[in-house]
């Protein structure tokens, strides 16, 4: 089963820009240190990176693109994505370690966005290629979601390829 890392979409992006999936205007941030997990590039900020935190429905966005309908499974979360538009590439099919320091929860969604299962997984790409190609083999499972498990932030989508 090959899969594809889905790091938010550009024209997602240049919205999110503007105002968040709360109605809010985003807070520009800017990091001394660097770390913070990028979701427009699936990578982590460079020491000095202005960035934006903002509120995401990753959920309802797919649910949007795909006629789907969650209902109560929708969520919103903070992310953090680069203040302005960068060269981020693109999805594919590598697991994006970086981004992986900690462990993670894998959230399998259905055809409707209903959630169908989760796995903690380690950060280990190993396994967690594993994991996504036990999921994604099962007919049922429409999208996965993959979130931080200390704080519950979503890091990115993972679809068939």
């Amino acid at each position: 089963m090959t899969y594809t890392v889905n790091p938010i979409a550009p024209a997602v992006l240049a919205e999110l820009r503007r105002l968040d999936d709360a109605g809010d205007v985003p807070v520009r941030v800017h990091t001394v240190e660097g770390g913070a997990p990028l979701r427009c590039c699936l990578r982590r900020a460079d020491p000095g990176a202005d960035l934006l935190l903002l509120s995401y429905a990753p959920l309802r966005r797919w649910a949007d693109e795909v006629g789907a309908h969650p209902g109560p499974y929708d969520e919103l979360g903070p992310i953090f994505i680069h203040a302005c538009p960068q060269d981020c590439p693109g999805a594919g099919p590598e697991y994006p370690t970086a981004m992986h320091q900690g462990d993670r929860v894998f959230r399998a969604y259905d055809h409707n966005g209903h959630i169908l299962r989760g796995v903690v997984v380690e950060p280990d790409p190993a396994l967690a290629d594993e994991v996504l190609t036990a999921m994604l083999s099962d007919p049922q499972v429409a999208v996965v979601h993959l979130r931080a498990v200390e704080f519950g932030c979503f890091q990115h989508e993972v679809r068939r390829a």
